[in-house]
């Protein structure tokens, strides 16, 4: 894919916060580029803090989402599920699908199948039959059917189990300042949960994916099976 041909990045999380962190430097490149993206959370991850209930906590993070997706200039959705209780049934399959229909993306990004999370292994394998389900003309829905032509999986230390880093993308420094502006407006991600310094995580690994790559900071994607290393400026 050519920087002159406008793409629609769908990134799909199990929790406000998750592709934030994982692809949110990506997709502010591809915002910075004229492209479009969408975030499809499935949950708020509303159940992830010491102090707050579940429902304040809840309101907070989609507060923080929306704050997220207007520093990088993303479109922001949520499903109506809880935190810790994603089911992976046809319902919010075809909830996403329909997504899928509407939005028309060209792109999508989501969870690795292999994780310590059980909403993100929900969440990688709604996404797999949703696609599915958006593709084919012969299911029947409210809109036609449209096919996503790439879906790539990001890179979670939650979801490292059998992950294998293929398709490293290029980040420029305007990129990078508005993905940590942004995602400083999540208060789990400053550390104000339960300590794990996910900004500096992240941020660490940028340069690691960057340097073996011949970039000053990279982060990293997964295909699956048959998948190839390879050093890009945006997504093929």
């Amino acid at each position: 894919m050519s920087e002159n041909q406008k793409q629609h990045i769908l990134a799909i999380g199990a929790h406000a916060g998750d592709q934030d962190l994982t692809a949110g430097a990506v997709l502010a490149k591809y915002v910075m580029a004229g492209h479009k993206v969408t975030m499809l959370h499935l949950t708020p991850g509303e159940k992830g803090h010491p102090r707050l209930s579940a429902e304040d906590y809840a309101k907070q993070k989609i507060e923080e989402a929306h704050q997220f997706a207007d520093m990088i200039g993303a479109d922001v959705r949520f499903l109506n599920y809880k935190d810790a209780e994603l089911p992976s049934d046809e319902t919010v399959k075809y909830e996403v699908a329909d997504v899928i229909r509407e939005l028309k993306p060209d792109i999508v990004i989501t969870h690795w199948h292999g994780s310590m999370h059980k909403d993100h292994e929900n969440t990688h394998y709604i996404v797999q039959d949703a696609r599915l389900y958006a593709a084919l003309e012969a299911i029947k829905r409210d809109l036609p059917n449209h096919r996503i032509k790439r879906l790539y999986y990001s890179e979670n230390w939650e979801d490292m189990y059998g992950y294998q880093p293929e398709i490293f993308i290029d980040i420029p420094e305007e990129a990078f300042d508005k993905w940590v502006k942004g995602i400083s407006c999540y208060a789990f991600a400053r550390g104000e949960t339960y300590g794990f310094p996910y900004i500096e995580y992240y941020k660490a690994l940028t340069v690691v994916r960057g340097a073996v790559n011949g970039f000053k900071r990279a982060q990293a994607f997964a295909v699956g099976p048959g998948g190839n290393h390879q050093r890009l400026q945006y997504f093929m």
